[in-house]
């Protein structure tokens, strides 16, 4: 099987079920800002040091997948066999940032993303997944998108959020409190 079909040289692109729709629908720019975020993920495991979040990332680029897979169909077909995220993955996050945190200092401030390459590239993945979820968003007014999607990806921007804190800490690279500096 050859990589290029041609049947997206006219700007159209098949859904999971067959169903053709143009490049530019809000339903590719969800899916296709996953696929994104999915990359970027991979790109962090590559780089972080820590085994337990290496492995995290990749149970999230498995997540990631089913909810691009999700995302991808546009159908009622009972032949369609798809995978599902379900709220145990919501729940898992969730535990994964509590498990981070219990290491991290309390923080009651805003703090500048960067410090070290690394904490500046998992800042990168959080907002990429700010946009997934805002993509989703639009998705889901004008065709119903599955709840616990919507809640995953805003749990994950928290995940990732508290996991650039993390690598800042664990990497010596200190945070940097956001303060006005001009006004």
């Amino acid at each position: 099987m050859k990589i290029y079909t041609k049947k997206g040289d006219k700007g159209e692109t098949s859904l999971i079920g067959g169903k053709r729709i143009s490049k530019d629908h809000i339903r590719i720019e969800a899916y296709g800002t996953v696929d994104e975020l999915i990359a970027y993920v991979g790109l962090l495991r590559d780089q972080l040091e820590f085994r337990l979040q290496k492995d995290e990332l990749i149970q999230i680029q498995d997540h990631l997948m089913v909810c691009a897979a999700m995302l991808a169909y546009d159908g009622d077909d009972p032949e369609v066999k798809l995978p599902k995220l379900s709220a145990k993955a919501i729940v898992w996050v969730e535990q994964a940032i509590d498990e981070m945190e219990k290491q991290l200092e309390v923080l009651d401030h805003f703090i500048l993303p960067g410090g070290h390459p690394v904490v500046s590239q998992v800042h990168i993945a959080r907002t990429v997944c700010r946009r997934a979820e805002r993509r989703i968003v639009s998705l889901n007014e004008v065709t119903k998108v599955d709840e616990c999607i919507i809640q995953y990806f805003n749990r994950l921007s928290d995940y990732l959020f508290v996991l650039a804190r993390f690598a800042s800490d664990k990497l010596g690279a200190g945070e940097i409190p956001w303060k006005t500096r001009f006004v």
